[in-house]
């Protein structure tokens, strides 16, 4: 004769009130099955009669243990720094070294220092602007470079949106951008003014600051062979051809902007003066580093160099007899922009100039073709003398003393 299935109601005090459960043996094996709590409607004699149809399926062999609820994903609600980090650390190995730095840049000193502790769910569209406000008001970036940071954030929560831990990318739409009015072009194109820039770069490096030294071996690569700040940056020894006089440029966002740069004579003389007083002169060492031997980013070239040496080259200019004024938003591509002046009062068409640039677009260096055309011929001559590769750069007081005759 079958032995005749046996068990019990189970209760148990509970703070929401009394859990009621089953305890039996099924198959051989010790089971427990939990049935509700009182807050559910559950009472002992119901407990009693689940447990009389238990036992009467367990002994026909048709009771199955019952499937358990599959498991509700619980809602991960990261902050940023912690999601941003996991983003930043994938994205690296898909982008350019350059943009590597350009990101890593805007992350630390302008999204974390204002997202960090923001749980994703807290960033919000109101909060987005509330960031926005804040960064116009602080004044240290332009409009531009604003609409970067939030770009980068827009980047970042739309991946949160595709892994579901919110609902739609806060940082999105033209109204999260402010508007980026057309800036008034910076000529940064007379002798006298990149004389001041030279020498204010020198009284930098010889003063009280002179660990963070080499500013006017930057400025002078800047002004005199045209590179983007990110090229500067990335820019190494095995690049910079002293005898052939050529810079070979391969750290570019375009195709157009891979190219061999004319080395001027000013400019040979810069670097070989640099050369000679760095430590870091292998053909893989970057040309250009901070004291501690880490490439100069974006932020620090213009905030640690070119800010810097233009206030002090504007005050210099203030103190002399005649000289005209540093014009006002000077910054590393308007330097750039300086190197366009410089080969077209050299005498070169248009097309060289692109090239040498590493520009598609006519459109650029014509605006600066007819610039500088429209300045005296005295004007060019002395830019001329200027970057003739002197072995010592003139300083702005007798560059301006006599128009020199052309070379």
């Amino acid at each position: 004769m079958a032995r005749r299935a046996t068990g019990q109601v189970v209760e148990r005090e509970r703070k929401g009130g009394v859990t009621f459960g089953l305890r039996f043996r099924a198959y051989g094996r010790r089971e427990f099955q939990t049935l509700g709590s009182s807050a559910d409607g559950w009472t002992r004699k119901k407990a009693e009669a689940e447990l009389t149809i238990t036992l009467a399926q367990v002994e026909r062999g048709t009771w199955q243990a019952p499937t358990p609820a599959p498991a509700v994903a619980v809602a991960i609600d990261p902050t940023f720094h912690e999601f941003a980090s996991e983003w930043f650390a994938s994205k690296q190995r898909e982008i350019r070294p350059n943009t590597v730095r350009s990101y890593r840049n805007d992350l630390t000193h302008h999204l974390l220092p204002w997202f960090a502790e923001h749980r994703l769910s807290q960033i919000t569209i109101r909060e987005v602007d509330r960031y926005r406000a804040h960064k116009v008001a602080e004044g240290r970036l332009a409009a531009r470079s604003i609409n970067m940071t939030l770009a980068l954030l827009a980047q970042v929560m739309e991946v949160a949106v595709e892994y579901g831990h919110v609902e739609r990318n806060p940082a999105t739409g033209r109204r999260r951008r402010l508007k980026a009015q057309r800036a008034k072009p910076v000529y940064l194109d007379s002798a006298e003014h990149i004389a001041a820039m030279l020498e204010a770069a020198s009284a930098i490096d010889a003063g009280p600051d002179a660990q963070t030294s080499g500013r006017r071996p930057v400025i002078a690569v800047m002004i005199f062979a045209g590179l983007r700040a990110h090229e500067v940056e990335a820019l190494r020894w095995r690049d910079v051809n002293l005898a052939a006089g050529r810079v070979t440029v391969g750290a570019s966002k375009t195709a157009a902007g891979v190219r061999e740069v004319d080395v001027l004579g000013v400019l040979r003389d810069e670097l070989a003066v640099h050369k000679a007083a760095s430590r870091h002169t292998k053909a893989d060492e970057l040309v250009f580093t901070t004291r501690t031997g880490a490439p100069r980013d974006r932020y620090n070239l213009r905030q640690r160099v070119v800010l810097p040496v233009a206030r002090t080259a504007a005050g210099l200019l203030e103190g002399r007899e005649d000289a005209q004024p540093l014009p006002a938003g000077v910054s590393p591509h308007k330097l750039r922009h300086t190197f366009a002046s410089i080969l077209v009062a050299l005498g070169n068409d248009p097309a060289y100039v692109m090239g040498q640039l590493g520009h598609t677009d006519p459109a650029f260096t014509l605006r600066v073709y007819s610039h500088m055309m429209r300045r005296d011929t005295g004007e060019r001559d002395r830019l001329r003398a200027l970057v003739g590769g002197a072995a010592k750069v003139p300083d702005p007081g007798s560059v301006m003393s006599e128009a020199p005759a052309p070379t």
